[in-house]
């Protein structure tokens, strides 16, 4: 279980900067991310951001790992661009972290 866990944290640290090449180069999983937080204030954001530990949990064990907060960001994301409705669970959770 702790090599888990040790993997799962060094993917984290990690999956940022390979995650962020990774959204540069995905147009709709990344319009999904950027137009959703550049035109709103609510709390919508905070679900998508709250997702983040979820997210790399998730990318880390391939999908093996999927936790709640990831799903409702996953659901609020599909909701809100026909893009991310498109775009796998991998991908979405990839730009999740990118943000």
């Amino acid at each position: 279980m702790k090599r888990y866990l040790l993997a799962a944290a060094v993917l984290a640290c990690a999956l940022p900067a390979w995650a962020g090449s990774f959204a540069g180069t995905t147009g709709g999983a990344t319009s999904a991310g950027s137009s959703a937080s550049s035109g709103s204030s609510s709390g919508d954001d905070k679900v998508v951001l709250a997702a983040r530990d979820d997210a790399a949990l998730f990318v880390a064990s391939e999908g093996t790992i999927r936790g709640v907060r990831l799903e409702a960001a996953l659901r609020q994301l599909r909701e809100r661009d026909a893009a991310a409705r498109a775009a796998s669970d991998l991908a979405l959770a990839q730009a999740i972290l990118a943000r």
